[in-house]
């Protein structure tokens, strides 16, 4: 039976569960919306990024965010690491790059869910801080405070992503970097620098993300597939590269889930991403805040 009750606590928490799938999106939005890399590694080193977390503030006893944004530097050396890798492999050799490298990030994909396996099991891990398990109140409703912590941390990472892509030389460049090459060239930019720089962003902003993930909800080495249609779903749907635009599509897909889990049950819930993917694609391809 309907109850209008039930649908403002869904659209509550939709929104909440939408700001946390854009701020783990926004790193993949850089690399796959602004560079065209078929990075679809993201969730796995969102994934490693939570582990390093669990690792880093269980031995030094600081906050998973703490210890999230301590690994940033970390991931961005990765990243770069990576891009370099694919660049010099794949995408230097001309026109197959793009199915080549989907083999290859797959193969990432792969070997790092298995080397998490190797090194902390099967077992599910997950971080203690002040606020997780914890709630407060908004009117009739009770709001956990991670998800609040979500709800900050993606507005954050939209805001100073969208202020460094618009009001800097390199984040401008970044931008300009998929659409054509040549002028960027001819404005005394390096393509291949410029996305080596906004690869390493992408994945230093993953380990942010993975804390994030560990801090809402225990994690265990094949949750990637989890979110792999999921974060691809909300690049798509704001439209590629659009940093305001993720934020938009991750509270679309957290406040559409949020309704179908409440109307027909949580077996459904999973085919929701994939549901608006097509959707998106058939109707407007570009995405809904895409130029």
């Amino acid at each position: 039976m309907f109850s209008l009750d039930l649908l403002l606590e869904a659209l509550l928490f939709g929104v909440l569960l939408g700001c946390f799938y854009a701020a783990v999106s926004i790193g993949l939005s850089v690399s796959f919306g602004l560079l065209d890399v078929p990075n679809v590694a993201h969730p796995a080193i969102m994934v490693l990024g939570s582990y390093c977390t669990w690792l880093l503030s269980a031995r030094t006893g600081l906050d998973p965010l703490l210890a999230g944004g301590l690994l940033m530097p970390a991931f961005f050396l990765l990243g770069v690491l990576i891009y370099r890798f694919y660049y010099e492999t794949f995408e230097k050799r001309g026109s197959e790059a793009g199915v080549r490298g989907l083999a290859f990030f797959f193969g990432l994909t792969f070997i790092v869910e298995v080397g998490l396996i190797l090194a902390f099991g099967v077992d599910q891990r997950s971080v203690e801080a002040g606020y997780i398990g914890r709630s407060f109140s908004l009117g009739d409703y009770r709001i956990p405070m991670r998800m609040g912590v979500a709800f900050a941390v993606a507005l954050l990472l939209t805001f100073s992503l969208s202020v460094y892509l618009s009001k800097t030389f390199t984040g401008r460049a970044i931008k300009a970097v998929a659409q054509d090459e040549p002028a960027l060239r001819l404005m005394g930019a390096n393509p291949v620098r410029i996305k080596q720089w906004a690869f390493g962003i992408a994945t230093g902003v993953s380990a942010l993300a993975g804390a994030m993930l560990i801090i809402v909800s225990p994690v265990e080495p094949a949750m990637d597939r989890l979110y792999i249609g999921r974060t691809f779903c909300v690049v798509v749907l704001a439209g590629l590269g659009s940093m305001t635009g993720t934020l938009a599509a991750g509270l679309i897909l957290g406040i559409v889930e949020s309704v179908v889990l409440m109307q027909f049950g949580a077996s459904w819930a999973p085919a929701v991403a994939f549901g608006l993917l097509l959707i998106v694609l058939g109707i407007r391809p570009q995405g809904l805040f895409g130029r």
